[in-house]
């Protein structure tokens, strides 16, 4: 049974994910150093996701590492205390199989949805979300919304085609919706970039 968060637990909870969220942005520069090298990106990104593993192992494990450990214990929910911190890692891979699979177009737009779709909806539910009906799976209507308006203005940005921006945030939005933790870093680029190539 999940227990009720204390008055004082809130302002924490809503800096973690701030924090969090901030990280969960900076995948959007891989779509714009893909566009300069995309082996060099697909490296680097195959380079961090390996580092993360090792160190996160090392954390686990009892050994500190400086900056990085103190930042995972910070930005990590409470469902993740005690536990490898799969967030960062499923972030790497999923960026990293939309570059591998997509054009770079269809790329860009499948890593933006993960990174303004899934990003500003976690913000937006953890800040605003009050409406949560029992279809959206405990997620918020606020927080379902703004992703797809991340999504949506994101692709739209990347194609200036407002049928490619409306199947990629389509597409985001109900592949954020099932519960299913920090998997969806991979499902959802995956499955936008597929709508995209699909239906566009």
């Amino acid at each position: 049974m999940k227990q009720a968060e204390t008055p004082a637990e809130i302002p924490r909870r809503l800096s973690s994910e701030v924090v969090r969220k901030c990280l969960h942005f900076l995948i959007a520069l891989a779509p714009l150093l893909a566009s300069f090298h995309r082996p060099f990106t697909l490296i680097l990104l195959a380079a961090g996701t390996a580092a993360y593993t090792l160190m996160e192992a090392l954390r686990r494990s009892g050994r500190r590492i400086p900056v990085i450990s103190a930042l995972t214990d910070y930005a990590s929910r409470r469902r993740d205390r005690g536990r490898f911190v799969l967030g960062p890692l499923t972030l790497g891979m999923g960026a990293f199989l939309a570059i591998l699979i997509f054009p770079p177009q269809t790329a860009a737009i499948a890593v933006y949805a993960l990174a303004f779709g899934d990003g500003t909806a976690s913000l937006a539910g953890k800040a605003i979300g009050r409406l949560r009906p029992p279809f959206l799976f405990g997620k918020s209507v606020e927080g379902s919304l703004a992703c797809f308006a991340g999504s949506f203005a994101s692709a739209w940005l990347v194609s200036f085609n407002t049928r490619i921006a409306l199947t990629a945030a389509a597409a985001a939005l109900v592949t954020e919706l099932p519960p299913i933790r920090d998997w969806d870093n991979i499902i959802i680029p995956l499955v936008t970039g597929l709508a995209v190539t699909v239906f566009c």
